[in-house]
């Protein structure tokens, strides 16, 4: 799953809801997670975030463990 991070805990992931290709946004503040909104496009997350404010997550292949 594709995500993207900003500043003061925002976090956008893409997602599928009823079928169709969905932006969640969520904030978290402490240990708490808030839902901002769900956006269909990316001009509609705009609204909410600063789009050059984030950056996308890219998970990294794991390296294979030695001796297993």
């Amino acid at each position: 799953m594709r995500h993207w991070r900003g500043p003061r805990g925002i976090r956008i992931e893409a997602i599928i809801l009823d079928r169709r290709p969905t932006l969640r946004i969520t904030q978290t503040i402490g240990r708490r997670q808030y839902l901002i909104a769900y956006c269909r496009t990316v001009r509609e997350v705009g609204e909410y975030v600063q789009l050059h404010e984030l950056v996308e997550v890219i998970p990294l292949p794991q390296r294979a463990t030695m001796g297993k």
